[in-house]
């Protein structure tokens, strides 16, 4: 599949715009569905209030029927317009279930929608819209709360010449290689995000500074232990590695300064041999030595 292609997919089913696209026409959808079930309650409503004026009405006129035929096209009548009630109120129930239906769908389609926007495609992890997002609430959080989270920063070592070298098919994979060891070596609350290129994002809300490094040096092993096989040759492409960078909030942090010292810590472990973890009690040490 060439580029072009590539691109046109993207732009037909991925993009931006195309899931605005979407999600306007699932909102159109669901107004015009909300507006068609008012039509049909305030119908019901109508021969509802109808049949009980009729009824009102009958029951006064009953007591002066004397005439044994003209109680006989009285009871005929009520018995129809009974019966008219009965399937008018069916006809409702049978409109309301699938309206119920349609909105139902209608909800799933806007979750599938909400999904991918904060989806990476690739990798299946979360995008960096979605860490923007939740890095500023969970910061948020921690200050109301006067409580500490931490964040990795993880970058791929040599990823640009492993993908110029093997090309981007191969490049792919080796992020989905990464993506996966991060996915195995986290919990269930923890927010694992693509960042951007071959940087990936994890925000760990209720782990300090020693859990985190043992997270990372796990997810580091991970990554180390698999070796890379090209798809289309069955070619042995060898290893690659990880370097990773921690902070931990503290007092007074904002995303931006949390993110900036995950982001040091990760260029420390890159200047010092890269394939290891440094967190940000390093830079303040000056420490170059390798978490165990």
């Amino acid at each position: 599949m060439s580029s072009d292609d590539m691109q046109a997919i993207y732009g037909e089913y991925l993009a931006p715009t195309r899931l605005g696209d979407r999600l306007n026409d699932v909102g159109s959808k669901v107004s015009q569905e909300v507006e068609g079930l008012v039509d049909t309650l305030k119908l019901s409503a109508d021969a509802t209030s109808d049949y009980g004026s009729s009824l009102e009405k009958a029951g006064a006129k009953l007591k002066s029927l004397r005439d044994p035929e003209k109680l006989e096209l009285f009871i005929t009548n009520m018995v129809q317009a009974t019966r008219t009630a009965v399937t008018s109120n069916r006809r409702l129930e049978t409109q309301l279930l699938e309206s119920k239906r349609q909105i139902e769908a209608l909800q799933a389609n806007l979750e599938a929608i909400r999904y991918e926007s904060l989806t990476d495609e690739l990798t299946t992890l979360n995008n960096r819209k979605h860490f923007d997002s939740t890095i500023e609430r969970t910061v948020a959080q921690a200050q109301e709360s006067e409580t500490s989270f931490a964040l990795l920063l993880t970058d791929i070592d040599h990823f640009k010449k492993f993908n110029d070298t093997f090309g981007h098919q191969t490049g792919d994979q080796v992020l989905r290689l990464v993506a996966l060891s991060v996915k195995q070596n986290v919990k269930s609350h923890d927010v694992p995000c693509r960042y951007g290129g071959e940087e990936f994002a994890i925000i760990l809300p209720q782990s300090g500074l020693e859990e985190a490094a043992e997270i990372s040096e796990k997810i580091r092993l991970a990554v180390m232990s698999k070796e890379l096989v090209k798809r289309s040759t069955g070619e042995n492409l060898g290893r690659i590695t990880i370097s990773i960078g921690i902070s931990t909030f503290k007092p007074g942090d904002t995303a931006h300064s949390l993110i900036a010292r995950a982001d040091e810590a990760l260029y420390a472990a890159k200047h010092s041999g890269r394939n290891n973890v440094k967190t940000e009690v390093d830079l303040e040490n000056g420490n170059n030595s390798q978490v165990a």
